[in-house]
């Protein structure tokens, strides 16, 4: 072990005792430095491992804090809460009353069609042709026109960046993302061993001459975007910016992986990234957030040359969604239950935009107007995991902006996720929190 590791190690055991509390500036640097006779970047190195390890946070100008672990924060934190919950803003699971009903139906239909037993045998790695060609279908809704052939089904969009990632990357390799992206490609990277690129943002989007000039002059494998309904900052990518990002894509030859979780929430979207470079674009989503998050039900669309081996990453992972899974989600796209479930989260989504301007006029909110996310901004004095734990106090779970963070950057804001509360209830927990961080003290 390394002096430095052994710094860490007896600071990281005085910080999770208690002995150094929450909220505690730590020395700078070079004050740790003087104080252990060690190099600077020795000291530095500690502060990584501690950051690492999500002890500790820096903060530009600042210093760097002992976190209060006591709120909702990081990618796998408690949910634990030490009062009785009043909301959980920290994740989006939205429904509807009517879809218990639906699922009633549904299983019904299925238990009495001609070949139940089919339900219970193992679908091919990828699924059976007449599954993804019913989800080619519903993808021309989405501006995809795609062979069956090129779909894949998977177990979750998670599972489908897992499998894309599998597939086309190796440990080392550069993935260009936002800024502030989705907290799960960070994980997926980590656990490939890839190397984030962190692009810089601006008000309507990434900053597409920095992705330009990264893909030009740095080896990098892929692009990861969401540019419909950006998750946690909402944007929408206009047709010229798109045809920016598949340029620079072309520019380094890179590939481009597509998340469209929430694309569904845009009415009107301009073509998605698959349809202008359908030869380098990996097309991921799924049914968690339109139809239900324990459907885990999500697809994968692949350039025909890497279809092969995204199949036999999934031969090595769980092959798939499950088979009465399956038949439900396909069975609800060609119905077009699918279709009016996500008009009915659209006309939702708007719902809570609204109440959540009205409970937050004033404050420096970020959303998209028919989104289920908001990106609130936090006053100076308010730290975002002292900010999470005073929530946590509340009864109201949050998730900082750290956790979107995919560089040294480290956002002084919350994001908050709509979908989950009942609607009537949504503006009374969002005056709660109003108020609760107003009464934060500078």
């Amino acid at each position: 072990m390394s002096q430095g590791q052994a710094i860490a190690g007896e600071l990281a055991a005085r910080i999770r005792s208690g002995e150094v509390p929450a909220g505690t500036r730590l020395p700078t640097h070079r004050e740790l430095a003087r104080e252990r006779r060690i190099a600077v970047g020795t000291a530095t190195r500690v502060y990584a491992e501690l950051a690492a390890m999500g002890l500790t946070v820096g903060e530009p100008g600042r210093g760097t804090y002992v976190r209060d672990l006591a709120g909702f924060d990081g990618p796998e934190p408690s949910r634990a809460l030490p009062v009785p919950r009043v909301a959980d803003l920290s994740f989006n699971q939205p429904l509807d009353p009517a879809q218990a009903g639906e699922l009633r139906r549904a299983l019904r239909r299925l238990a009495g069609a001609g070949d139940p037993e089919r339900l219970l045998r193992q679908e091919p790695p990828g699924g059976r042709r007449a599954d993804r060609a019913a989800v080619a279908t519903y993808l021309l809704g989405r501006g995809i026109d795609t062979a069956p052939a090129n779909v894949l089904l998977t177990g979750g969009t998670q599972q489908g960046l897992d499998t894309v990632l599998r597939a086309l990357t190796r440990p080392g390799d550069l993935l260009a993302v936002d800024a502030l992206t989705y907290p799960g490609i960070r994980l997926l990277a980590a656990a490939h061993g890839l190397r984030l690129l962190p692009v810089p943002g601006t008000a309507a989007g990434p900053d597409l001459d920095a992705l330009d000039a990264l893909c030009r002059t740095r080896p990098v494998r892929a692009i990861y975007a969401m540019p419909t309904v950006h998750n946690p900052l909402g944007w929408v990518l206009t047709a010229r910016q798109r045809e920016r990002v598949v340029a620079a894509a072309r520019a380094g030859d890179c590939l481009i992986v597509e998340d469209g979780t929430y694309a569904f929430l845009e009415p009107a979207p301009p073509p998605p990234l698959q349809a202008l470079a359908p030869e380098r674009t990996c097309y991921v989503a799924g049914l968690s957030k339109n139809v239900a998050a324990g459907l885990r039900f999500g697809f994968a669309v692949l350039p025909a040359a890497h279809v092969a081996a995204a199949v036999r990453q999934l031969r090595t992972a769980a092959w798939g969604a499950p088979a009465l899974v399956t038949a439900l989600a396909t069975g609800w796209l060609a119905d077009g239950t699918v279709a009016r479930l996500e008009q009915s989260r659209r006309a939702d989504a708007a719902a809570r935009q609204a109440v959540a301007r009205a409970a937050l006029r004033g404050l420096d909110v970020v959303a998209h107007p028919t989104s289920y996310v908001a990106w609130l901004a936090l006053e100076p004095h308010q730290r975002p995991d002292h900010a999470a734990a005073v929530l946590a106090r509340e009864g109201i779970l949050v998730s900082t902006g750290d956790t979107f963070a995919a560089g040294a950057y480290r956002p002084h804001a919350l994001r908050l996720a709509l979908a989950t509360p009942p609607l009537d209830e949504l503006g009374p927990a969002l005056t709660r929190l109003r108020a609760a961080l107003e009464a934060i003290p500078p």
